[in-house]
């Protein structure tokens, strides 16, 4: 008889999945499922490609078990599953070694890291070359860190029909180092309809690495509270209905940080294309405030697209107005402006071709595209516009800028 079959299983990791699709979306096999709990992967389609490993936000999808193919895990078994079973030896005939397994998920007290991995049809993510080094995963969802709320502030006016808010977290003496462009996860209280404690919500950082505050452990999000789904429907989000609502004085738990892509170069001649709309802000406020902080470490053009239905609705509104125009470069695009004709961010991009197609052109130029998925579309098809008015070809450009970590996108 010969050596039975022997696999490297993929597995997600449910208690720190945020179920953002990501991997789903990534995955050119259609190896990835779920149902309205968990996200799994088929073991019979999965070749190990590692085009989802690269995008997950958390690490969630890193994980693998060498086992018997007959006793792979099924997904009727993986969509139950609260938590990931425990690395099982190998018989002692399967004829390999039975030392435990190096891309085995690690036990209680390590810290996972996220990896990137290039594949055929993805380009994976990455930093920009002088990113600083982002710390990951320092504290997970059986140990969360305590945050104290030092502040909740509406960003967008009372009469609006969005209700954003800016909190401000303080981690007090717990370390808690974070970079412009990574996010965090929130732990609601309570527990969802089947008695199951609630999933993590993940929220983008939108102060400077040095905190909201300068000099203090803390951090800022930014906010909107959900009231309806993408449908119209009315539903109350469990998380963002709980930040908006505390009061300075409360307590917030929270996991990570996350994320070791979407970050800011630090070099003096980068030049940042930052287009957003909604809380997409987020890590664009992030990065510009660290760079005003820093403003004689910088030498680069700063280009700022922001979206939203009109003034009223757009958070930091009265913040930007007061940044000189030799620091950044603003354009806004109001959609439901009154007596006015709808004008999106790709329209502003079109309008300021020449500025656009010089950073996309520039080898030191990067960009950043953070919002809703419907605008990523828009936005890529007019830079291919303005790319071709100045005998351009976008399609190089973009496969380089990838390439090098100059091209960000995190749509939702």
């Amino acid at each position: 008889m010969g050596a039975p079959d022997i696999i490297k299983q993929h597995l997600i990791d449910p208690e720190i999945c945020i179920r953002c699709n990501t991997c789903e979306d990534t995955c050119p096999i259609d190896a990835i499922t779920h149902d309205d709990r968990n996200y799994v992967v088929r073991a019979d389609v999965c070749n190990g490609c590692g085009a989802c490993l690269g995008p997950c936000p958390t690490g969630a999808i890193d994980n693998w078990r060498t086992m018997l193919k007959s006793e792979a895990y099924p997904i009727e078994a993986q969509l139950l599953w609260d938590e990931l079973p425990a690395s099982l030896p190998l018989p002692a005939d399967a004829g390999i070694d039975t030392a435990p397994d190096p891309a085995s998920p690690p036990q209680t007290g390590q810290k996972p890291q996220t990896q990137q991995v290039e594949a055929s049809r993805h380009t994976s993510p990455k930093a920009p070359w002088s990113a600083a080094h982002p710390y990951v995963n320092l504290h997970g969802v059986r140990a969360p860190v305590t945050a104290t709320v030092a502040g909740n502030y509406r960003l967008t006016a009372d009469d609006a029909s969005s209700d954003v808010h800016h909190i401000v977290l303080d981690f007090g003496q717990h370390f808690f180092p974070v970079l412009e462009g990574q996010a965090i996860g929130i732990v609601p209280p309570g527990t969802d309809a089947n008695g199951k404690p609630h999933y993590i919500r993940m929220y983008s950082i939108a102060s400077p690495r040095d905190g909201e505050r300068p000099g203090y452990n803390n951090l800022a999000l930014t906010v909107k509270r959900v009231e309806q789904d993408h449908e119209g429907q009315p539903v109350r989000g469990v998380a963002s209905n709980f930040l908006c609502d505390l009061a300075r004085g409360d307590e917030v738990r929270v996991v990570g940080p996350f994320g070791t892509t979407f970050l800011m170069p630090n070099h003096r001649e980068a030049s940042v294309m930052m287009i957003c709309t909604g809380t997409g802000s987020a890590p664009m406020r992030a990065m510009t405030e660290h760079m005003r902080r820093n403003v004689e470490q910088f030498d680069g053009r700063r280009l700022l697209f922001f979206g939203a239905r009109n003034a009223r609705e757009l958070p930091y509104f009265g913040p930007l107005m007061k940044l000189p125009p030799s620091f950044l470069d603003i354009h806004l695009a109001f959609s439901r402006d009154p007596g006015q004709p709808r004008r999106y961010v790709q329209d502003a991009i079109r309008e300021a071709g020449a500025r656009v197609a010089a950073l996309l052109n520039d080898p030191h130029g990067h960009v950043y595209i953070c919002g809703l998925k419907g605008m990523e579309d828009g936005v890529l098809a007019a830079f291919a516009e303005v790319c071709a008015s100045a005998g351009l070809a976008w399609g190089e450009l973009e496969a380089a800028m990838k390439t090098e970590g100059r091209l960000h996108i995190e749509t939702y």
